[in-house]
């Protein structure tokens, strides 16, 4: 079979992406599918396009390795001075058309957030992963929560602020007054500890633990540097778990346990920074808890193909659903692979899987 694996952008998450897609393509490749490895944003510019798929190389010699910083996205975007005219780079769409299926590497903006996906609807392109909407509602936190609360699944008590609103928010909080965007915190459901997170960001970038007063509005002012629209939700002290779903149904719960802070982008990535345990070590009737609202997010947020749902649980052993991964990482430390090892499905057959079901829903 022709497979593009797409990864790449520019993201905060493009290092990531070029890891799960280096990843995704080698498994492929040793599968004996006619596999390319290809950068959304930079493209190909060679000459033999038409023969691209039968190319003799190794398309993911020149992938790095992930950093323990997100990276430097203006230096990537210099390298394309024409990008604000396409964002897509040159002959990608050419020989996505050509592949049979486009297996979607990418993370974070432009990849999960429906853009790409509503393209390739419009150019008869197949591709892995959900559609356009339930990209764009997942890759919007503050529309999620929303989402979760009309279905009745647990999650953080929390609120959207807009950049646009912060200095009238800061002001009027500093007064002591009510107003509409903090009508949750003035209530009383929102106290310190809080989460301050950029609306549509990912692999925590943009994700702020605050626990004082004094930090509150520095993380507010950070997490605006990534997003026009930030949530601040209720801080859940305890466990963090994720549960993917495949086709409705949840696999095994992952319990994560970063050795030092929180779950932030150095240790999700860094080999050894986390502790990461599946089938989690937690009573079955919490297990199967959280495996249900992990579905019933599926559904709600009208996933497609596969997801991954991150969750907390309190030191009560009350479950909160944090938020949905449309394109869940692929890397070798990422959580839905090993879900799926410990479901008996190895990660060369979970790539497959992922196609077989993307060419069925699209046919």
């Amino acid at each position: 079979m022709k497979i593009v694996v797409l990864a790449g952008g520019i993201s905060t998450e493009r290092d990531v992406s070029l890891s799960s897609g280096s990843l995704i393509y080698k498994a492929l490749k040793e599968r004996g599918h006619q596999a390319v490895l290809l950068d959304v944003f930079l493209g190909y510019e060679g000459d033999d396009i038409q023969e691209i798929f039968e190319k003799d190389c190794d398309w993911a010699a020149r992938v790095g390795h992930i950093s323990e910083e997100s990276p430097d996205i203006e230096q990537i975007k210099a390298l394309r001075p024409d990008w604000k005219k396409n964002f897509f780079g040159p002959n990608v769409i050419m020989i996505c058309q050509a592949a049979d299926v486009v297996f979607m590497g990418l993370h974070g903006e432009n990849g999960e957030n429906g853009r790409v996906q509503a393209c390739f609807d419009l150019m008869g392109i197949c591709y892995t992963g959900t559609d356009y909407v339930s990209s764009a509602l997942c890759m919007d936190k503050g529309l999620a929560k929303e989402l979760f609360a009309v279905h009745k699944i647990p999650t953080p008590y929390g609120f959207r602020l807009k950049k646009s609103d912060l200095d009238c928010y800061l002001e009027k909080r500093k007064q002591n007054c009510s107003d509409q965007n903090s009508s949750l915190e003035e209530g009383g459901a929102i106290s310190f500890s809080l989460v301050v997170k950029a609306c549509c960001g990912g692999s925590s970038v943009g994700v702020y633990m605050v626990s004082r007063e004094e930090e509150y509005e520095r993380a507010l002012q950070e997490a605006f540097r990534y997003d026009e629209e930030v949530v601040i939700e209720q801080y859940i002290k305890g466990r963090e778990f994720s549960v993917g779903v495949m086709e409705g149904h949840a696999l095994p719960v992952i319990e994560i346990a970063p050795l030092e802070g929180f779950y932030d982008y150095k240790n999700k990535y860094q080999a050894g920074s986390t502790v990461e345990t599946c089938p989690a070590d937690i009573p079955e009737d919490r297990a199967k808890e959280m495996q249900k609202w992990a579905e019933e997010a599926f559904k709600a947020l009208r996933l497609k193909n596969y997801a991954r749902m991150d969750f907390m649980m309190n030191e009560r052993g009350e479950v909160f659903c944090l938020e949905a991964n449309t394109l869940p990482g692929m890397t070798p430390t990422s959580l839905l692979p090993q879900e799926a090892a410990a479901a008996g499905v190895p990660y060369g057959e979970l790539c497959e899987k992922i196609i077989e079901t993307a060419l069925r829903e699209r046919k």
